[in-house]
């Protein structure tokens, strides 16, 4: 049996497989009950297995056997079957239950609920690969019916709402169990989630003006009289309520925050809206520029990832724009080529599920082609190809290299930018959008145009000193921050951010993700990020001291890399156990696949 290939697993088996061998993948990885430290290598006829003795102490138990490959990505060795196998008898495990169950007996009894919690998340995981299986041919309908058979022509901020959708369908690059959203039964997916392309009506909640705090104006909401509530104007503001929050936790967290009574849930319906890839986002019908960020009281990519709305959060989204458009007014070049939301315009009553985040988008985009970056190894629909293919049929003569290879430019330019800065910024490939067009250059005639876009800015890293020596009196002062977790001491947390984000998800992901698909040997797209990486990075200037040599030694050429510990941070483990400040910056080590490719 070999490893599955990328793509949508055709029968339940294949779904429960694949489950399973990205999560035994990410227990090696991340080191779970001592997989990378403890165990051995063991030789057998058909490959490489890894052999743990039984026992959290290493110490009695029965041994279990995982048989691995080479990786590389993240780690040194993945999961090359879907199963564990017990050394005693020979039973094999195969399926996520079971072996957690069998983990779980090797851990420390005070973590041992997490892996009962992670065992949780595999059936909702499941039961949302499975659903997405027998629905592919629905939602590839709905989706060139809406919008047109070939992806590449989908444009604006509208069309890229259908990416949005190829991209629900799609797994993480790194988090096993990305798929599975806790809480939600089938019918509430089918209403609300981004898979299946819904259009829904939010609703209107009334609070009273002393109890909201607004950022950007009270213009952004509706009076209560253009709600249909004109006995409540001037005492109240309004603003939108996600339907599953209204149905759900909405009536305890009024009670919270001491609104019980004061809070009016309005009978009419708010705006129609469709949901954007992380779900808690929606855009409005009648405006696709315009996003709402409501929360909602589910997890995903962890258990305590909750999709609420933390009030600070929104501070800090409206001063991590500020900041980075104040670079981007520094650096002429970025002028128009990195673009960003606007941000600052919020409200909250002060408590995770009263908000709402208004996210404006620029102008001009309706003849562009706007992709977020964690749709582009999704299967196109219709066929087999992938949705990188299309686009670079139509923006880069039909080669999917030559358009990572001007989107890894462009990204590395302005990330590697903003590290002199002494910011990283937690720009995933969810949060960054490849913009392209057809654009008239001077007497170059037509061209294709790329530029990114950037959206959540709340969750940065940002070295004080080194912004005050960049800046000087024009760089923000901490507090104008709300998570004192922002600004650190040194380098190091900076370096930490870029690696794990911008190299790991929005690079080195597309480098194996395209060798896994046969688009090219690995060897050649791994020299091709290291090349513009260390172009990049040359930039800056690598004397002693200078950015660029910390960015060369730190990344280009360290003999590890550090790798965010997602399962055990945002499931596994208690904070108090893991060691975690912060569940999203949990931090692993694997190797430097840019090594591979010798130095430069």
């Amino acid at each position: 049996m070999t490893r599955l290939p990328e793509g949508t697993p055709s029968t339940t088996a294949d779904v429960e497989a694949e489950l399973l061998l990205r999560v035994l993948s990410a227990l090696l990885r991340e080191d779970v009950v001592g997989w990378r430290t403890r165990s051995t290598a063991v030789r057998h006829p058909d490959g490489l297995w890894l052999r743990l003795s039984g026992g959290h102490d290493a110490s009695g138990g029965d041994a279990l056997l995982m048989p691995v490959q080479a990786d590389g990505y993240q780690g040194t060795y993945a999961a090359r079957l879907p199963l564990l196998r017990r050394e005693s008898d020979g039973a094999e495990l195969t399926d996520a239950g079971s072996v957690l169950s069998a983990l779980r007996d090797l851990a420390d009894p005070v973590d041992r609920g997490g892996f009962e919690a992670l065992a949780a998340e595999c059936g909702q995981a499941l039961d949302a690969m499975r659903l997405h299986a027998g629905t592919k041919g629905e939602a590839d309908a709905l989706l060139t019916g809406r919008y047109g058979g070939d992806p590449a022509t989908w444009t604006g901020l509208a069309g890229g709402l259908g990416f949005d959708t190829l991209a629900a369908r799609t797994d993480h690059p790194v988090y096993p169990t990305s798929r599975g959203r806790s809480g939600l039964s089938v019918p509430q997916l089918r209403a609300y989630a981004p898979e299946f392309h819904p259009t829904f009506a939010l609703r209107q909640l009334a609070l009273p003006r002393d109890a909201v705090t607004v950022g950007g104006g009270t213009d952004a909401w509706l009076s209560p009289r253009e709600a249909g509530a004109p006995e409540l104007e001037g005492s109240h503001l309004v603003l939108p309520v996600h339907p599953l929050t209204a149905d759900g936790t909405l009536r305890d967290a009024l009670r919270e925050a001491g609104l019980d009574g004061r809070a009016q849930l309005l009978d009419g319906p708010g705006s129609d809206v469709v949901p954007t890839l992380s779900m808690r986002t929606v855009a409005l019908t009648s405006h696709p520029a315009r996003h709402l960020k409501l929360p909602l009281a589910t997890a995903t990519l962890g258990l305590r990832n909750r999709r609420t709305i933390k009030p600070g959060t929104l501070v800090d989204g409206a001063a991590g724009q500020r900041l980075t458009e104040a670079v981007v007014a520094r650096e002429p070049r970025f002028q128009g080529v990195v673009l960003h939301a606007d941000e600052t315009r919020f409200a909250h009553a002060g408590h995770e599920l009263i908000a709402v985040l208004l996210r404006r988008y620029p102008a001009g985009l309706d003849g562009s082609v706007v992709v977020p970056m964690a749709a582009l190894l999704c299967q196109a629909p219709g066929g087999d190809r992938l949705l990188i293919d299309h686009i670079a049929d139509r923006f880069y003569g039909g080669d999917p290299l030559a358009l990572l290879d001007a989107t890894l430019a462009l990204l590395f330019d302005w990330q590697t930018t903003l590290f002199a800065y002494g910011i990283a910024l937690e720009s995933h490939q969810q949060n960054i959008s490849l913009v392209m067009d057809e654009h008239t250059d001077g007497n170059a005639g037509r061209r294709t145009r790329l530029r990114l876009l950037f959206k959540d800015n709340d969750g940065p890293r940002v070295n004080h000193a080194r912004l005050r020596e960049a800046m000087g009196q024009q760089a923000p002062e901490r507090g104008e921050f709300d998570d004192a977790r922002i600004f650190v001491d040194g380098d190091g947390p900076v370096l930490d951010l870029f690696t794990t984000i911008t190299l790991h998800l929005c690079a080195g992901s597309y480098a194996f993700g395209l060798a896994r698909h046969g688009h090219a040997p690995l060897e050649r797209l791994l020299r091709l990020v290291r090349d513009r990486l260390a172009e990049a990075v040359a930039r800056l200037g690598t004397g002693p001291g200078e950015p660029g040599a910390l960015l060369r030694a730190r990344v280009l050429d360290a003999p590890e890399l550090p790798v965010k510990a997602m399962v055990t941070a945002g499931t596994l483990l208690s904070k108090e156990r893991s060691g975690a400040a912060d569940i999203n910056k949990h931090y692993t080590t694997g190797p430097n696949y840019l090594r591979q490719t010798g130095t430069s």
